[in-house]
């Protein structure tokens, strides 16, 4: 069976290659402006359907495996920052406090479909402009919702996370590997 990761992360890719060891990758190429009638958790999972049924519209007998992930504070979604300035307010704007973070999945084959919304709450500690602008010059931020990466510089800035580590990475690993079960090999 062929499987196609709809996505151009290279974190997905590789964390997708931990379950998967063959697999095509082909981004998806839809409208990811945030629309201010989903609610966070509404807004993330119809991305992933929507990759999904991009990707899945010209590979019906595929597995397609879509994601997304959006970072929301005060109930605001932080998307991919579009300048430095951008990236340094959300950062400021998360510093010292608590933010959440939404990774929807979405398999689909054939008629077959699976989906799943994690989530995490992440701590920061506060910051200083220092702090922030030293991240910001290692460019981590660029192509990242709520402009930082995890599992490489910004992991410094966090206090404490409750809930899937993953979904804070873009792709839930555990959440995919239980999905995948439900699908014929």
């Amino acid at each position: 069976m062929t499987v196609i990761l709809a996505s151009q992360s290279p974190r997905r890719k590789e964390l997708l290659r931990w379950l998967i060891s063959d697999f095509i990758v082909q981004p998806a190429d839809i409208d990811e402006e945030v629309k201010d009638q989903y609610a966070p958790e509404e807004y993330v999972m119809e991305m992933a359907r929507q990759k999904a049924a991009v990707i899945a519209a010209d590979n019906f007998d595929a597995l397609v495996i879509a994601s997304d992930t959006v970072v929301v504070l005060d109930e605001k979604i932080l998307g991919k920052p579009k300048s430095r300035q951008e990236a340094f307010d959300m950062l400021k704007g998360m510093s010292g406090g608590s933010h959440l973070v939404y990774t929807s999945v979405m398999l689909r084959r054939k008629t077959q479909l699976e989906e799943r919304l994690t989530s995490a709450k992440v701590t920061f500690y506060p910051l200083s402009d220092e702090e922030i602008n030293r991240y910001l010059d290692s460019d981590d931020y660029k192509d990242k919702a709520g402009a930082y990466g995890i599992q490489n510089g910004a992991g410094v800035f966090v206090e404490r996370i409750e809930g899937d580590y993953y979904s804070i990475v873009g792709f839930p690993l555990g959440a995919v590997n239980q999905m995948l079960k439900n699908f014929e090999q």
